[in-house]
């Protein structure tokens, strides 16, 4: 997949655009994907994909910006996943929130990106105060020469699919039902960094994986499998916080494989959420602390049933 960072020069070829956050590329994602896929199939040119960088919402309001299900990183794989074969990051700033609807039309879709048929989700807006539309969207198609379809919204048991309703889900530890939004188990992918080997002083040697999901959907402690390091991925037990009581003050994904020993430093891993067990909390002391990941860990391996 190719990826290209802004909007100053024209892609190669012109394409089949799909526009969005994609946070999570959930249910309703994968779906936008499938028609994407379908309208490249029938204009005979390559699906892609226009994203932000960051989140609108964490330019505009920063402080109440909603946790990010996905880094880019993890983003344009999971976009990769689905057929997309280029993506355009939008640098979200000052200088593109000023567009207005009119000039994002000329200068990104039509001018960079050189769009031939356009598919839009069923609420989206765009340009300087939002005012663009798939009304304004039909009617410039006309103009330049693209046409617009809209995707309807996707729904899992009546509930709209979304990456707010994802959040929710993954807030009340309810990774089923995260599960079922998603389409898969909750991912976090990273490298396997060194730690302050505190795991493996309280004899549960863990990898740990520095997270740049700030703030973090969720925190607890978890029952996992970690894909990256063989065929089948490996169970494990993994907390997800900021570990108070050795004092942490920036977030971490420390995960005990089971039956697992070896050098993993540097490696690339994915860390699929399974099922909550607790909450993170904070131990009055390291042999409190000790008997409870030897209790979290024997939790998880009953319900893996190992």
């Amino acid at each position: 997949m190719r990826v290209f960072r802004g909007y100053s020069r024209p892609v190669p070829d012109p394409v089949v655009l799909a526009i969005g956050n994609f946070d999570g590329v959930h249910l309703g994602h994968a779906a936008l994907m499938e028609q994407l896929l379908a309208a490249a199939g029938k204009f005979q040119v390559q699906p892609a994909v226009l994203t932000f960088e960051p989140h609108p919402r964490e330019f505009f309001a920063p402080q109440s910006a909603p946790a990010r299900l996905t880094t880019l990183r993890e983003k344009l794989e999971l976009l990769a996943d689905a057929g997309v074969q280029q993506v355009m990051v939008c640098p979200f700033n000052a200088a593109f929130a000023a567009l207005s609807a009119d000039q994002f039309i000329e200068q990104v879709l039509v001018g960079a990106l050189r769009v031939k048929h356009l598919i839009i989700g069923d609420d989206f807006r765009f340009g300087r105060g939002r005012v663009g539309d798939f009304s304004l969207l039909q009617a410039a198609g006309l103009q330049y020469g693209f046409t617009v379809e809209s995707m309807q919204s996707v729904t899992v048991d009546d509930e709209r699919v979304s990456s707010s309703g994802v959040r929710r889900a993954l807030a009340d530890g309810d990774m089923a039902h995260a599960a079922r939004l998603l389409g898969r188990p909750y991912i976090i992918d990273g490298q396997v960094a060194h730690g302050d080997k505190i795991g493996r002083q309280l004899g549960f040697a863990t990898a740990n994986i520095r997270i740049r999901h700030n703030p973090l959907p969720m925190t607890g402690v978890f029952a996992v499998q970690v894909s990256g390091l063989g065929e089948a991925p490996l169970c494990g037990v993994a907390n997800l916080g900021i570990r108070p009581t050795v004092g942490g003050t920036r977030p971490l994904l420390e995960v005990h494989l089971f039956d697992f020993d070896r050098d993993i430093y540097g490696t690339h891993i994915s860390v699929r959420f399974v099922h909550k067990l607790r909450n993170e909390q904070r131990f009055p002391n390291f042999d409190a602390l000790k008997a409870q990941i030897a209790a979290d860990a024997a939790a998880a391996r009953t319900f893996f049933k190992l």
